[in-house]
């Protein structure tokens, strides 16, 4: 094989290992936060999308205080055309606390997006109150009044030390009836470390590959000289 026709093989590995590392820092790029969904519930397929007082058979949630309500979808329905949604105080006289089932674990630099629904108890029964918690990441007390319209609720978090946490929502009062809650989503997005280490090898080869090409090419010149 002539010197010419290796410099030429040699150019064209070096090309495409040049283009190899920029496809290798773009993916990386687009690698660095990857949105996860940790918990979404819009509680229409608990019981078969029928309502029942006192439940507590949710797929994704425990009731870990007192009671709450499944209702909607014409049983007991006070927010028509909501599908299935919970009422926080059930029919027991001791408002609940629903937590979910799941663990969630979260390193330092995750951010959080929380949202959710909640609505008065459209009954006239003047405001009630949740708390919402997100283990030691989020602790807010929300009052609205009895007439108060489902409201979509969002809370962006930014985790500063590695922690764990169950997502609850804590109905305060205890006559029956309380604040009204649907459509819950929790998600995750995660800074992905760069892998340094490949595009540096990928950057290395590159550079060797090139500097190989113009010392033969100045080799070549100074033989011709």
């Amino acid at each position: 094989m002539t010197t010419s026709t290796v410099l030429k093989h040699l150019s064209k590995i070096s090309i495409a290992i040049a283009a190899f590392t920029v496809i290798g820092i773009a993916t990386s790029a687009s690698a660095r936060a990857a949105s996860i969904v940790l918990l979404e519930d819009n509680f229409d397929s608990e019981n078969s999308g029928s309502g029942n007082f006192n439940y507590n058979n949710f797929a994704n949630w425990n009731v870990t205080d007192g009671t709450v309500d499944l209702i909607g979808n014409g049983f007991s329905d006070f927010s028509p055309s909501n599908g299935l949604y919970v009422d926080t105080d059930g029919t027991s006289s001791l408002a609940g606390k629903l937590e979910s089932k799941t663990t969630f674990a979260f390193n330092v630099g995750d951010i959080l997006n929380l949202t959710f629904q909640l609505a008065g108890d459209q009954r006239n029964n003047g405001s009630n109150s949740v708390v919402v918690s997100l283990g030691s990441l989020l602790n807010e007390t929300i009052t609205l009044p009895s007439t108060q319209n489902f409201t979509t609720f969002t809370r962006n978090i930014t985790v500063t030390s590695a922690t764990t946490a169950k997502l609850a929502f804590d109905g305060l009062g205890g006559d029956n009836i309380g604040l009204l809650l649907d459509d819950v989503k929790l998600t995750k997005t995660t800074s992905v470390p760069e892998p340094t280490s490949i595009i540096g090898v990928l950057a290395f080869g590159a550079f060797s590959a090139t500097s190989l090409c113009k010392r033969k090419q100045l080799q070549k010149a100074a033989v011709k000289a």
